[in-house]
């Protein structure tokens, strides 16, 4: 049993604890509209399951899939229990620690997730050893994404325990977070991205050029948002701003043009990394108009908790999410493929079949996902304009819920056909 804990079953453990995640935040979302009493650290528990079990997971089976490749080196197929034992064990600690209010439970429930990708990086060191090439540009952007998640973690244990003043702990948990969100997710994705989407487009790198400036650029106006964050300076946030924007758009005009490139364009999985991409670039532009907006007290334009949602959630529905079930996509018919037919003859008809469930319903699943993030944000300007009881504050909520729920419907339900779809004898 433990010998089969690698890359794929940390993918399908990710994906579940998405699925929990968005069904906590719908409930969170609705309870929140209707009047329902709120659960203590609901809010909390929702965000960390996401981005904790879910995407950090997620990321680890995917460095572990992509890593020998890019290196060069034999797989080594050895199992990776203690790893994922480490992962799980702390998105649940942290989940009791929030859920009990034990601070103390939390940070050494995030140890246990640092610890597990500490090891990572040794075994990537040692893989590195082991190669004869010299590591990639990727390879270096991975690192200072997982130095990043590491740092955030760091900043997350002095929350936990209490080493911020208390004016200043809100300023540690926003550097906490954007460590976490945009110094190791999102540079882990553009990264994938810039090797993965050629892959799935069949297409070559627009660019060289610009995927070198995005890795350039992007880490600079990482270090930046922090930076201001901790010195609590608009200026140098708005400056940081707009370097990531630059990163991005470079970013994002690269994947543009190597999709017009492309003879794949209107494969499920390549609409979905593109719509991600689009809404990445999005959010770092209403980022800076926040900025902006705070740089006076009061703010220009009232900001209320719904707008942070509606905002944040460009980020982490609109890009992250949905750049996630683009990958998974793509690689879970991949991987079913390699690891259950050993005849690379035999492999292909399989493959289409698998393929062939991806595909089904692409056009109402994409539209339903991209529209639902976008109604949150409808939801989040009704709300600030007539208020959250409002005829239209309410309709807002209920189609956003209902395209979402359709959406991740569909996709949840084609992981579960491509998992139960075996080969045919």
């Amino acid at each position: 049993m433990f010998a089969g804990v690698r890359a794929p079953l940390f993918l399908l453990t990710a994906l579940l604890w998405l699925i929990a995640s968005v069904l906590l935040g719908l409930y969170l979302w609705i309870a929140k509209e209707i009047g329902l009493p709120s659960v203590p650290h609901l809010r909390v528990i929702h965000a960390h399951s996401a981005l904790v079990g879910g995407v950090a997971q997620m990321i680890f089976g995917g460095l572990l899939t992509f890593l020998p490749p890019l290196l060069m080196v034999p797989d080594p197929k050895k199992s990776r229990i203690f790893q994922y034992l480490l992962l799980n064990a702390g998105a649940a600690g942290m989940m009791i620690g929030f859920g009990t209010g034990n601070l103390p439970v939390v940070g050494f429930s995030g140890m246990a997730v640092g610890l597990a990708f500490l090891s990572l990086i040794i075994d990537a060191l040692g893989m590195a050893q082991k190669s004869l090439s010299r590591p990639g540009l990727h390879l270096w952007f991975y690192g200072l994404a997982v130095v990043a998640l590491l740092v955030g973690i760091g900043l997350g244990e002095m929350v936990a325990f209490g080493s911020f003043e208390r004016e200043r702990i809100s300023l540690g948990r926003l550097a906490h977070l954007h460590l976490n969100l945009i110094g190791f997710v999102t540079l882990t994705i553009v990264g994938t991205m810039h090797a993965m989407f050629p892959t799935v487009t069949h297409a070559k790198l627009h660019s060289d050029r610009l995927a070198i400036a995005a890795f350039v650029v992007l880490p600079l106006g990482v270090a930046g948002l922090i930076a201001g964050f901790l010195l609590a300076a608009p200026w140098v946030q708005i400056a940081a701003g707009i370097v990531l924007l630059a990163g991005t758009g470079t970013y994002g005009v690269n994947m543009l043009r190597t999709w017009l490139g492309a003879d794949t364009r209107t494969s499920l999985p390549v609409l979905h990394l593109l719509c991600g991409t689009a809404w990445l670039v999005l959010t770092a532009i209403v980022g800076i108009l926040l900025a902006w907006n705070d740089r006076t007290e009061p703010p220009y334009y009232p900001i209320g908790t719904a707008h942070l949602l509606g905002y944040s959630h460009m980020a982490l529905v609109g890009f992250i999410l949905q750049t996630i079930m683009g990958a998974l996509s793509h690689l879970l018919p991949v991987i079913l493929t390699l690891t259950r037919i050993k005849s690379q003859k035999k492999r292909r008809p399989y493959l289409d079949a698998l393929t062939s469930i991806v595909e089904r319903g692409k056009w109402l699943q994409l539209t339903a996902f991209n529209l639902g993030t976008a109604g949150m944000m409808w939801w989040a300007l009704s709300a600030g304009l007539f208020g959250l009881r409002s005829v239209a504050t309410a309709s807002a909520l209920w189609v956003t819920a209902g395209l979402l729920i359709v959406s991740l419907g569909m996709f949840a339900g084609k992981v579960a056909m491509l998992v139960a779809k075996q080969p045919e004898e």
